[in-house]
């Protein structure tokens, strides 16, 4: 009888950058985008099996206004509680003190944003529009009557993302595009 041999995969590690502190999101090196307050690098949930983003904010941008960390820590935990289809999913946060980051994991969408995939694809219908148009508006309806009322205040084809597959578009309000109106 031959001798069982290992199974490879068992001795496979993947090939994360750096590991969140549940051990359940794994980061790669991949940058899939890059803005003036945060990068997004391609991610891995361990977990359920998906790719997600990983979004990190380096606090030492911010190291002289206090009140700028606290409100980038509200907008990060508000974001956590949003549940609309029509908007980006944040599935985890925490800060990293050795590092001085806030982290957080998200949906990701797999065409990247509305912009980019409007000039690889340049003929689209008036039909695909209607839809798109359509799903921002919901996104923002939900905002807009959420309590405390939240308003996008830099929509732009930039900040919409797009999972091509299906024809869906995600409104992305994160850092520093909201305003929270309590009157």
């Amino acid at each position: 009888m031959p001798a069982e041999k290992s199974n490879s995969f068992d001795n496979e590690v993947e090939a994360f950058v750096e590991v969140d502190p549940t051990g359940r999101f794994g980061r790669y090196s991949d940058l899939l985008g890059c803005g003036a307050v945060k990068k997004v690098y391609r991610a891995f949930d361990q977990e359920e099996g998906i790719e997600v983003a990983w979004n990190q904010v380096r606090l030492r941008n911010f190291s002289e206004d206090p009140v700028l960390i606290n409100r980038l820590h509200s907008e990060v935990d508000l974001l956590r509680t949003l549940s609309n289809k029509y908007i980006i999913v944040c599935y985890s946060v925490w800060k990293d003190e050795e590092r001085h980051n806030i982290n957080f994991i998200t949906e990701v969408c797999t065409s990247g944003n509305l912009r980019d995939y409007r000039k690889k694809h340049r003929h689209v219908s008036i039909k695909a529009f209607k839809k798109w148009s359509k799903q921002v508006l919901e996104g923002l309806e939900y905002l807009h009557t959420h309590d405390p009322c939240i308003i996008h205040r830099d929509l732009n084809c930039s900040n919409i993302f797009v999972n091509g597959n299906i024809g869906q578009v995600n409104n992305c309000f994160v850092f520093i595009n909201w305003y929270f109106s309590c009157y």
